[in-house]
């Protein structure tokens, strides 16, 4: 039996995450526009890499079980949308390679850490 008292933590600490990872999202936006004069792919980064979190956030409030799996769902898309435009970027020589680890790791956290809800509140819905 999951203990939901520690789906509720992982919540907590996905939400926290991924708002901190938004805000390293939105400082290498602002450092790719204004020092590498990138505008297209540092633009879909923005959008995937902040959408994470506030999906997140209505997940939070989500209506059903089903409502949150979905939301999460949504959440872990953009994740690994986030991912991709953070290795086109390195492979294109716009990120650092240290750049990129650091970032790539904090998604691929944050996308384990979705995963983990999402297995966990399915398991949860059949019961």
């Amino acid at each position: 039996m999951v203990n939901y008292e520690l789906l509720m933590m992982r919540k907590n600490i996905v939400k926290e995450k991924s708002f901190a990872f938004a805000v390293r999202v939105v400082k290498l936006y602002q450092f790719l526009v204004n020092e590498q004069k990138e505008y297209v792919i540092s633009k879909q980064l923005l959008r995937s890499g902040t959408s994470v979190g506030a999906n997140i956030r209505e997940a939070e409030h989500a209506e059903t079980k089903k409502d949150f799996i979905h939301k999460m769902a949504i959440a872990q898309k953009e994740i690994n949308e986030t991912l991709y435009w953070l290795e086109l970027m390195e492979t294109t020589n716009y990120l650092t390679k240290e750049q990129f680890y650091s970032m790539n790791n904090d998604a691929v956290e944050i996308i384990k850490l979705i995963t983990t809800i999402i297995k966990n509140a399915k398991s949860n819905l059949s019961r």
